[in-house]
């Protein structure tokens, strides 16, 4: 199996490089976010390589990191994600980005990727919010606030002040983090409105 590939640029096509490596043309297809960080023809690069065997061929996929590598075979353990649909999510979304929507069951972002309807969004934020490797950049309490308002188990203030934030103008998960940051610092007992005047000054902190 190939683990990584260290090379020269040869060319590029839409969702694939041919990454020269002793003479050798390689054809790896990446994400377009892979691509994109790739440098131009000419030029030295190396790629965490995932190899895909079939009995009809061999094909190699490319990452600018081992933790986009990861990421590409955890998707592909949920049903009706492939390779394709897999750089089609890594394509839309960084890793931390995919991480985020995962913690925070951010199904509509995660939806954005070409190819992923509701349904498999769906699939997705639920079959891997225990299996995805650890949400460094996700903050635990605004991740548990979320599944609590997901689940509606969540106080009445807290859910109230969620929504408000929300019809503001501001992202459910980008809410429901500035909440779980607002109800840490205000307590249990806190009201909506002292949640939200909280939330808002965290948004603001944020920005």
């Amino acid at each position: 199996m190939i683990g990584k590939l260290k090379g020269i640029v040869d060319s590029y096509d839409s969702d694939f490089v041919i990454l020269d490596v002793g003479g050798v043309g390689y054809q790896v297809h990446c994400s377009a976010r892979t691509l994109t960080a790739l440098p131009a023809p000419g030029n030295a690069a190396t790629l965490s390589i995932e190899t895909h065997v079939r009995e009809d061929q061999i094909k190699l996929f490319g990452f600018a990191a081992d933790s986009e590598r990861e990421w590409f075979r955890l998707l592909q353990t949920v049903q009706g994600v492939g390779a394709k649909v897999a750089l089609a999510v890594l394509s839309t979304l960084t890793v931390a980005e995919l991480g985020t929507a995962i913690a925070m069951r951010d199904k509509a972002a995660v939806s954005r990727s070409p190819g992923v309807g509701a349904k498999v969004a769906e699939r997705i934020v639920t079959e891997l919010k225990d299996k995805a490797p650890a949400f460094a950049e996700v903050d635990a309490g605004a991740a548990h606030l979320a599944g609590a308002l997901d689940e509606k188990r969540a106080p009445r203030p807290v859910m109230d002040a969620v929504s408000a934030l929300v019809n503001l103008g501001y992202g459910q998960p980008q809410a429901a983090a500035a909440i779980a940051a607002a109800a840490r610092s205000a307590g249990d007992d806190a009201d909506t409105a002292t949640l939200i005047r909280q939330g808002l000054k965290e948004l603001a902190r944020s920005t």
